[in-house]
């Protein structure tokens, strides 16, 4: 039996989402296999949780191939596959993180505090972010996402990406250079 690679190696991607766009699996398979790992990658950065971050790109292919049909443009599959996946964050959020951003303000202030003096990277940097804060910070920032863009795949206002961004953004700096700064006592400690 042929596998989905032995009939799209070097194949255009705008030509397989088009045959995907009929049914063919194995079409599908390939655009999986394309992208998958770049699914699984926005995902952990949004949830810092693996498995989680597995979880949600399953659900965002199984959603690709349940919709795929009602895609347009064969050529729009890049920005679309990145809608559908921000979506399925959001409803992530909506259904099983409704209160995290409740106390936003209070909670980001402790988590600085605690973070003192701890060795933090820009993941777990991240992951003190409010969650939509952090969507706005990785889609801007690793996806490459314009504010307008951000707010048209996310729904939300182009003004608060922009805020959710600019504080984000200062936020991080802010913890990293906690981090820089407990690094370099340790080091001068040694």
């Amino acid at each position: 039996m042929h596998k989905a690679q032995d009939y799209y190696p070097g194949c255009p991607e705008p030509m397989i989402v088009s045959f995907a766009r009929t049914g063919d699996r194995g079409a599908f398979e390939e655009l999986v296999r394309r992208r998958q790992s770049s699914v699984r990658n926005l995902m952990r950065s949004c949830c810092g949780d693996a498995t989680l971050a597995d979880d949600l790109a399953q659900q965002v292919f199984l959603r690709v191939w349940v919709k795929i049909h009602t895609l347009r443009k064969a050529s729009a599959f890049n920005a679309w596959l990145k809608r559908v996946a921000i979506t399925v964050w959001l409803q992530y959020l909506r259904k099983n993180d409704a209160l995290r951003d409740a106390d936003e303000l209070h909670e980001s202030d402790s988590v600085t505090r605690e973070t003192q003096g701890m060795g933090v990277d820009l993941d777990q940097a991240l992951a003190t972010l409010p969650a939509t804060v952090r969507l706005c910070i990785i889609l801007s920032y690793q996806e490459g996402m314009s504010h307008r863009e951000i707010a048209e795949v996310s729904n939300i206002p182009l003004g608060t990406v922009k805020s959710h961004i600019n504080r984000g953004a200062q936020k991080l700096q802010d913890i990293l250079a906690l981090y820089d700064k407990s690094e370099t006592e340790r080091q001068h400690e040694q």
